[in-house]
């Protein structure tokens, strides 16, 4: 189950079938992300795909009839566009590929609209998702929930019911289903998955047995407390204090970056380095950055001792080798440096350890005075302070005179109006009262959950501990050993004993890099395989613009 892997696997076949010869790649504004997350532009190009147009793009004066058009589409939106462009063909042939089920009135447009007969073939291929990783999808919705979170925006529920059908169908599976009690938007979401699937039966597999994968729909509301924190493993930190975008950093406006390193791929697929580091920790991956340079800098040495034909021809062998390596080193130090520059402005490593004592064992009355004398710090930023009285808020929001209207008055003292509107709103969106599930009780009294030293000796970083953990982590786990209560995760339909050995879990507001993280774990030590989506790839930022936009401010008439 390697989401980057199945994509990959559809689009090299349909290049295989539609056989040699230069090509065209023509996407809409959906699929483009989708591709570009499974190959670079170089892969395809070995591939003969020489160009790649968008279809809403302006049409090319020039002739282009000796090229074969590869057509990836999504069947929702493009089928007005599809048929116009055929009408008017551009290309010698048409090889046309939707990424989920087609309507058969789409059919019917299509050969309508097919009058000089161009169009070879047309197919599904169920990709209608973003494969982020092996393990990982997501939609790009950001706001998928109307203002107060309690239920869906209609389109936001159409896509995500699309996506999830056609990655069962990728998968060749008909799950149980399993959602989270008290969410509306969870429950309407697995209903309207299961009516897919009745709809299209002849597609799905038929009904449970005693090995049959689990589709789990979880709210982010039950967990507010995860896409708060700040994060120390190499993605999630890049994603945290830089921002990824469909495998993409923008380091522009970044002190020092040159021009070429200024917007840089991030690809498990394309990157070995990454690939190997992507769950590493920050102390780690200052060693492991400075093997690598080393080992470059030897080779580089190595290279300048051309001095004769047989160094030249070997210099020339390893060139493109060496020329990558050049690239990965360059691109990962800037990366790391920006890091390391950004933890120790904004004093990351102060802030997360008290973020750390908040979420797992810290008392009252202490993290009340660390908080708030954090608060009224010049060097800590607004958004830095206002995530950490969040976090108390959620916290301590059972004790009584709790001292959260005192952090809200620094916060404002500070100039900090809005930060501390979202303070009040994220308890209205995410609190007690809209949780179903006890986030902190089954905290009170356990032993501290702490994994060990973040930091292993890297040279001005210090030692943190990482005691928090995703509750889905807990959840997985508990689903994994058949404790999952079914009181709070009911079944749709009739329960299932069976044993669990797949498991897509998909949480509506998004999921982050740190759950993925534990999705990555349970993986690598069981023998289940779990998937996880999300409608969006949060970080603290993101998460809390979800949250503005649930509340939006009362506008004056």
């Amino acid at each position: 189950m390697d989401l980057v892997n199945i994509v990959q696997s559809y689009i090299l076949k349909i290049l295989e079938e539609a056989g040699p010869g230069m090509k065209v790649m023509l996407l809409d504004a959906e699929t483009t992300p989708i591709v570009s997350l499974a190959f670079a532009q170089s892969a395809l190009m070995r591939q003969e795909v020489y160009l790649f147009e968008r279809l809403q793009g302006s049409p090319l004066s020039e002739d282009l009839r000796h090229l074969k058009c590869i057509v990836i589409l999504r069947p929702e939106t493009s089928i007005s566009h599809l048929c116009a462009e055929l009408a008017n063909p551009r290309y010698g042939c048409y090889y046309i590929n939707f990424t989920n089920v087609i309507p058969k009135s789409a059919v019917k447009q299509i050969a309508e609209a097919d009058m000089q007969e161009v169009v070879r073939d047309i197919r599904e291929i169920y990709t209608d998702y973003l494969p982020i990783g092996s393990h990982l999808f997501g939609l790009d919705i950001p706001s998928p929930l109307q203002p107060l979170g309690s239920r869906w925006v209609e389109p936001s529920l159409q896509r995500s019911s699309q996506a999830l059908s056609s990655l069962l169908l990728a998968l060749k599976m008909s799950p149980v289903i399993r959602y989270q009690e008290g969410s509306g938007p969870a429950s309407i979401l697995a209903q309207s998955v299961r009516q897919i699937i009745s709809r299209e039966g002849g597609l799905f597999d038929a009904g449970a047995t005693d090995n049959s994968p689990i589709l789990l729909i979880l709210d982010r509301r039950e967990d507010p407390v995860t896409p708060l924190l700040s994060q120390w493993t190499y993605q999630a930190m890049v994603h945290q204090l830089l921002g990824i975008n469909n495998n993409r950093v923008s380091l522009a406006g970044v002190p020092g970056v040159t021009k070429d390193l200024q917007d840089i791929v991030l690809s498990s697929s394309q990157d070995e380095f990454y690939a190997a580091n992507i769950y590493s920790n920050f102390g780690e991956i200052g060693q492991t950055i400075k093997v690598l340079m080393e080992d470059f800098q030897n080779k580089a040495k190595s290279h300048q001792k051309i001095e004769s034909i047989s160094d030249m021809k070997n210099f020339v062998e390893n060139y493109p080798q060496f020329k990558k390596m050049s690239g990965t080193v360059s691109k990962h130090v800037t990366l790391v440096s920006e890091l390391s520059r950004l933890v120790s402005v904004r004093k990351l490593l102060e802030i997360s350890e008290t973020e750390q004592e908040l979420v797992s064992d810290g008392d009252h009355s202490t993290m009340l005075k660390q908080v708030s004398e954090l608060v009224q710090r010049e060097d800590i930023s607004l958004a830095d302070a206002a995530r950490l009285v969040m976090l108390f808020n959620l916290r301590f929001e059972g004790v009584n005179n709790n001292g959260v209207r005192s952090l809200l008055s620094h916060l404002r003292k500070r100039g900090g109006e809005a930060e501390s509107r979202q303070v009040t709103n994220l308890l209205r969106f995410a609190g007690a009262n809209a949780r179903h599930g006890d986030l902190f009780g089954d905290r009170a009294g356990a032993s501290r959950n702490i994994t060990g030293k973040l930091f292993k000796g890297l040279k001005g970083v210090e030692n943190v501990y990482t005691q928090h953990q995703p509750a889905l982590r807990q959840i997985l786990d508990d689903l994994v050993k058949g404790k999952l209560r079914n009181n709070l995760f009911p079944f749709l339909g009739s329960n299932y004993e069976g044993r669990v050995s797949k498991v897509i879990v998909f949480m509506i507001g998004g999921i982050t890099y740190e759950e993925a993280y534990s999705v990555y774990q349970i993986n690598s030590g069981s023998r289940v395989e779990v998937l996880a989506g999300g409608t969006s790839i949060l970080n603290s930022e993101t998460f809390i613009r979800q949250v503005d936009q649930a509340f939006p401010p009362i506008q004056n008439t």
